[in-house]
């Protein structure tokens, strides 16, 4: 397949920055056909494909040759057009990126990048063409914060979330939105080996757990990050859609937190680039750690002013849904004009549970992995985005451990007594819930009846609290969070006028796509005397 620019020359998309101290390196994308590292002479190259040094964007022409000047610093990567792959790299990654950092990083407790010593005349990539039975559509595993401090931490997120996906996935793509790890940088190797294993290009987001904190300033802060996953910002095409991954942790030393949400120039001289040259009708989709939203009322959690700015180069785009982590609940969130949006139709953020859940916290289960429910009464585990391929997209929530239909968390007293005041009810945590699902019970199968939302703390997770108060010695290595209020719980009152002896409660959630959930419990009536 040949992708066509206009005149298929190395076009440079933008007039690109007169650096001081500038360099033009060049290579080739091209076709692996013959199964070997490097181009054979029965590899074609491609032209059209765009390549980037993080801030400008050339196309390779005919022959998928390319020339792109680079600063010491940059990262060389190929943003992966429909209908390829990119070859794996030693370590089970996409081999898309290739570092320009003559000098190497300064001296940093993780050791940084070392000096690279790739000519500047082959700066090569390969694709693999790939087909599809549905080319225009495909399913993504979208993890986030699995924030492992130890290897025993890596085994959990072996156990619980990778272990039982291994085989079984039909993923295309798959992402981690950052805190990969939990500040200890020496981990990666071992927790990409199990990654790896679900045999998934993965790509990964920085979070601010993956920060080198010995860095002076926030332009080395990632050396060691980069050095094993390469650009912190860059775009992948996959199934007619685009993926869109930006570092969004700006790092302050000097800051009291050291650091908060926002963008750099840079990275809105790259989104500049490749926006321009995408079908506003494309699904557009942006991978970040940090939330767009602020995490309270008040609180600048992501600065507001590249917030406004990012929000103006997305208004052009009719299917545009932003996906971040960070805060260990889950949440839609829908930005509107009074957060700055100015688009056809809301802007949906989900923000993701988290792999770890409450920092892996919490009483162990029978196999021996803690139970980690986050602070909203969210079970850990992942995500999955299916893209339609004209648009549309679809976004469901996998509970670590449980089957695909567990979406519905219940609570409800075991016993009331029959005649009592209503006083008392049921409690369903949807976990993908929103203010627009329709959530209702019913008794003994009787008539559904609409269930209230309200912003409180999970009953199950307060029962958690109660016993990690009470008990004599720990439970766990970590308590379980502490209950928050939680933005997708609803109550429907008991009934305490029927029979004596268990009672049936079925509840179902409809979601605005018009997918059901359902779960049911009991609870009994019994009689009592003053």
């Amino acid at each position: 397949m040949k992708l066509h620019a206009a005149g298929l020359c190395c076009l440079l998309l933008t007039s690109a920055p007169a650096w001081a101290d500038a360099v033009t390196v060049s290579g080739r994308v091209y076709q692996e056909r013959d199964g070997k590292s490097g181009r054979g002479p029965t590899d074609p190259g491609m032209g059209g494909v765009q390549v980037s040094n993080g801030r400008s964007i050339v196309r390779t022409s005919a022959d998928g040759s390319y020339r792109l000047p680079v600063e010491a610093g940059d990262t060389v990567f190929v943003i992966k057009p429909d209908g390829y792959r990119i070859p794996g790299a030693a370590d089970g990654l996409p081999a898309f990126w290739r570092h320009y950092v003559p000098q190497g990083s300064p001296a940093l407790k993780y050791r940084g990048i070392a000096p690279t010593t790739t000519p500047a005349t082959a700066y090569d990539f390969a694709l693999v063409p790939e087909r599809h039975d549905n080319p225009r559509g495909l399913q993504m595993l979208v993890f986030t914060d699995p924030q492992t401090a130890t290897r025993g931490d890596i085994g959990y997120y072996e156990q619980s979330i990778v272990g039982p996906l291994v085989g079984k996935t039909k993923a295309r793509l798959g992402t981690t939105l950052g805190d990969i790890v939990n500040d200890d940088l020496s981990l990666y190797p071992a927790i990409n080996k199990v990654t790896t294993q679900l045999g998934v290009p993965w790509f990964h987001v920085p979070g601010n757990h993956d920060l080198d904190f010995d860095a002076g300033h926030d332009a080395h802060s990632l050396d060691s990050w980069r050095a094993v996953y390469g650009p912190d910002t860059y775009a992948v095409e996959e199934g007619g859609a685009s993926f869109v991954f930006l570092d969004d942790v700006v790092y302050d030393p000097a800051a009291r937190p050291t650091y908060i949400g926002g963008l750099r120039e840079d990275q809105f001289a790259f989104l500049g680039q490749y926006l321009k040259g995408l079908p506003h009708d494309r699904l557009l989709v942006l991978g970040m750690h940090i939330p767009l939203f602020d995490a309270a009322p008040g609180r600048e959690t992501f600065r507001h002013a590249d917030r406004q700015r990012l929000f103006e180069m997305l208004k052009p785009f009719s299917n545009v849904l932003v996906l971040t982590g960070h805060s260990h609940t889950q949440q839609h969130y829908y930005h509107g004009a009074a957060d700055g949006w100015h688009g056809d139709r809301p802007l949906h953020e989900y923000n993701v549970g988290a792999n770890c859940g409450a920092f892996w916290s919490g009483v162990k289960d029978r196999h021996g992995v803690p139970d980690s429910t986050m602070s909203d009464g969210t079970p850990k585990g992942y995500a999955l985005l299916d893209v339609a391929g004209n648009g549309a997209y679809r976004l469901q929530y996998r509970v670590a451990g449980a089957a695909d239909s567990e979406q519905i968390g219940l609570h409800a007293p075991k016993v009331l007594r029959q005649g009592a005041y209503p006083a008392w009810g049921v409690f369903a945590n949807v976990y993908m819930g929103e203010d627009a699902t329709r959530v209702e019970f019913r008794i003994d199968g009787g008539p559904w009846q609409p269930m209230k939302q309200v912003r409180q703390g999970d009953p199950r997770l307060l029962v958690e609290n109660v016993a990690d108060d009470l008990a004599p010695a720990l439970r766990g290595y970590d308590r379980s969070p502490e209950a928050t209020p939680s933005p997708h719980l609803w109550r429907g009152a008991l009934a305490t006028d029927l029979a004596l002896g268990e009672h049936k409660v079925d509840v179902r959630a409809t979601q605005p796509d018009g997918s059901v959930f359902t779960a049911s419990t009991r609870y009994a009536l019994q009689g009592a005397q003053r």
